[in-house]
């Protein structure tokens, strides 16, 4: 039987034209993010599957690719369940990781610690454009900050990054507070057992839209009386710091006075200092989906794309779970194949990176030339400059046009007689 040559469904092979953009992005976020502070770290691919199926992961965790056990370990005659055959799987994002990686080293890491990774994560999920089974996600995240410096800081490194990829490409970032969210729904008379329920109807708002919310949310058994004032009280929000502040008046019942007033002043904060042009709204629609969220919330929708961008919130209480004792922890995450996606579709061109060069070698060029040329190489790849070293092509028209769509801008030609040298 003959091998298959296409990829298993869900996965991908990377041009070298997709692979350059993603190399250079990923340069820019690092750089970018090194400049605020954060240090890279790196966690294994395969996590305890008690890890992955905590209750943190939402969704994710019916979409993980689990992992058998190996060797004597693997009875398949005396397996009652899943649970018997499966002891590990492929993470399904870069949070759950990170919350083990430090329970696990935390005696060796600085406090506050601002973490950078970069790397695969793995779901059996549906593919689609920008939607893979395998995708690279790029996080960052402060640990051991209770204060808003972590969400400010957050903020604005990830901004800036996304500033420089998609230079003028605008973009907003809509932000929220759990607390903020559950108390207005506790103010407008919901019970606290049936917020779920709300919050995955609320989530829907960009699909439905508010009548549709109303809609499914009275389907659902609420009161009208509850519905109504919630349908008012979230569609008469200022999105700015003043309509923070105010609606923190309205929820005195239900709300700490200081969370309001902690989230309009990063609102403040990254207004004013920001680096990159983008627009800051305070959505009291902004849910999303994962359980662990505790505190702050943000998403970045960007023009010309449909869905998030990137997206991140405050989790400080999963840390607890390993170690018992919770710990401040807050992370954005850029989707970096939906920002791949993005710069593909206009023509991957992502500016940066070294001059690039090519050398073209006419062929049975003298061994003694032939050093020479190499030798001239190495000095200018030692300066900065990528060389590309090649034989000239019989057809060398076609050979420069192809060299130009791989971003080689300059061509020396090198032949055996001097007098074409």
């Amino acid at each position: 039987m003959a091998l298959k040559k296409k990829p298993v469904t869900g996965m991908r092979d990377i041009l070298p034209d997709e692979m350059q953009v993603r190399n250079e992005v990923t340069r820019q976020i690092r750089e970018t993010y090194e400049r605020f502070g954060f240090t890279q770290i790196e966690t294994p691919c395969v996590e305890h599957i008690e890890n992955l199926t905590s209750r943190q992961g939402g969704d994710n965790e019916k979409l993980i690719f689990k992992i058998l056990k190996r060797g004597e370990k693997l009875n398949l005659e005396g397996a009652e369940s899943e649970a018997d055959l499966v002891d590990s799987g492929l993470r399904y994002d870069l949070t759950v990781p990170l919350s083990r990686y430090y329970s696990n080293n935390k005696a060796a890491l600085p406090s506050p610690f601002k973490a950078l990774q970069m790397g695969n994560v793995w779901r059996a999920d549906r593919p689609q454009k920008g939607r893979f089974r395998q995708f690279t996600q790029c996080d960052i995240d402060i640990l051991g900050d209770a204060t808003n410096m972590a969400e400010i800081e957050l903020i604005l490194a990830t901004t800036t990054a996304l500033g420089k990829i998609c230079p003028g490409r605008a973009f907003t970032v809509r932000i929220n507070d759990r607390r903020i969210l559950r108390g207005m729904a506790l103010h407008c008379g919901f019970a606290e057992e049936a917020l779920d329920q709300v919050f995955i109807t609320l989530d829907k708002m960009d699909k439905i839209g508010m009548d549709g919310v109303r809609a499914e949310l009275l389907e659902d058994g609420h009161t009208a009386e509850s519905v109504e004032q919630y349908v008012k009280l979230l569609s008469g929000v200022a999105d700015d710091a003043a309509g923070v502040r105010a609606l923190g008046d309205v929820l005195t019942d239900v709300l700490d006075p200081g969370v309001a007033a902690g989230l309009a002043e990063i609102m403040d904060t990254v207004t004013e200092v920001a680096e990159t042009a983008f627009s800051l709204q305070f959505d009291p629609t902004l849910v999303r989906g994962m359980s662990y969220y505790t505190g702050t919330i943000f998403e970045v929708s960007m023009e010309g794309f449909g869905g998030s961008v990137a997206g991140g919130g405050r989790y400080d209480r999963m840390i607890g779970k390993f170690t018992g004792q919770d710990t401040p922890a807050c992370g954005f995450s850029i989707g970096f194949e939906r920002i791949i996606t993005i710069l593909m579709d206009e023509g991957g061109r992502t500016g940066g990176g070294s001059p690039k060069k090519a050398y073209l070698v006419e062929k049975n060029m003298d061994p003694v030339r032939f050093r020479q040329i190499v030798k001239q190489a190495m000095e200018e790849r030692k300066a900065g400059t990528q060389v590309l070293l090649s034989q000239m092509n019989k057809n060398k028209k076609f050979q420069k046009e192809q060299l130009e769509k791989e971003g080689y801008t300059e061509f020396v030609e090198f032949y055996r007689e001097s007098l074409k040298s």
